[in-house]
């Protein structure tokens, strides 16, 4: 287990790494000015190809908790995010959605019986804080709006974490088929939206195909399934706390393909963040497999509550 602890870090890291690619292939390839048709592009086709592949649909209770985590991780997470780095100055969502940890690690305290340590919100601040350094530009004016947007956002986000780690998953069923149901229904939710405000599909040409393409395949149905694969066996926390790679990757997609400088201040940023994330897959106990649900009981044990004596709640 240890040998293989360090691999699957790694390979969960890399679904961060790959959405850091996001703007680069945003500005470089895609129609300008559609955030949520590129929404759309990205989960729809990659969930439906995955529910082809994994050939299984959601059961009973499932349905609907499938459609939830799909409107937090996909439906609700991308409009929004596209809404804040829209109405943001330059950074500064990121900088909002780098506080996710934060997020987890306060959910993970009611939903999964995990109490936060002073290790481990002082990592998710200097996480927050390195990137700030990375991604930040010169001050503008704050958008209240976008300033929501970036929390809803991050919000979404980290309450889809917790919420996978706690449901589980159905018994056969595994994480490339939990990654098809939410990417579809997320993206079922954002077709409508998408029509209304940006109205039909614009006129795409090869680059744009192949940028498309690049993100649904490579972005998201082999990033989710990597993402939710790793929720499937790391704590929440241990994998949110990856997330800051995203914007680190993005910095240093600017700098080589993009001809974009780094200062020393976001190089001493980039080692901040590097740190924090590496902190925050130090010192946890070992995940629960995400087949077997965390249980009422199981919360009570883990916050050191009796777990004998029922109460109103139970």
């Amino acid at each position: 287990m240890a040998a293989s602890r360090p691999a699957l870090i790694a390979l969960t890291a890399l679904a961060p790494v790959s959405w850091g690619t996001t703007y680069a292939v945003t500005t470089e390839f895609l129609p300008p000015d559609r955030p949520l048709f590129t929404g759309l592009m990205r989960a729809l086709p990659a969930g439906l190809l995955l529910l082809v592949v994994g050939r299984v649909l959601p059961r009973g209770a499932w349905w609907w908790k499938a459609a939830v985590l799909g409107a937090l991780n996909i439906g609700a997470f991308f409009p929004l995010l596209f809404l804040s780095a829209y109405r943001l100055p330059g950074g500064m969502a990121a900088v909002v959605g780098s506080v996710g940890p934060l997020f987890v690690v306060g959910l993970s305290a009611p939903l999964l019986g995990q109490r936060p340590t002073a290790r481990t919100l002082l990592t998710g601040v200097a996480a927050a804080f390195g990137v700030s350094l990375v991604v930040l530009k010169a001050a503008g004016a704050l958008d209240p709006v976008g300033v929501l947007a970036a929390l809803a956002s991050t919000a979404s986000m980290s309450t889809g974490t917790v919420l996978t780690k706690r449901w589980g998953r159905p018994d056969g069923v595994g994480p490339l088929a939990l990654t098809g149901w939410q990417l579809t229904a997320g993206g079922l939710l954002i077709a409508p939206v998408a029509l209304l405000v940006e109205g039909a599909p614009p006129a795409l040409d090869g680059r744009a195909i192949g940028g498309y393409v690049h993100l649904a395949l490579a972005n998201t149905a082999i990033a989710y399934w990597l993402w939710f694969r790793g929720i499937g066996r790391l704590s929440a926390t241990q994998v949110t706390f990856l997330g800051p790679l995203s914007p680190l990757t993005a910095a240093v997609v600017g700098w080589a393909a993009l001809g974009q400088a780094l200062t020393p201040v976001q190089l001493a940023g980039m080692a901040l963040a590097s740190g924090a994330t590496a902190a925050g897959q130090l010192g946890t106990r070992p995940a629960r497999p995400l087949g077997h649900p965390v249980t009422r009981r199981d919360a009570r044990r883990a916050a050191g509550r009796p777990v004998g004596v029922r109460t109103a709640k139970d």
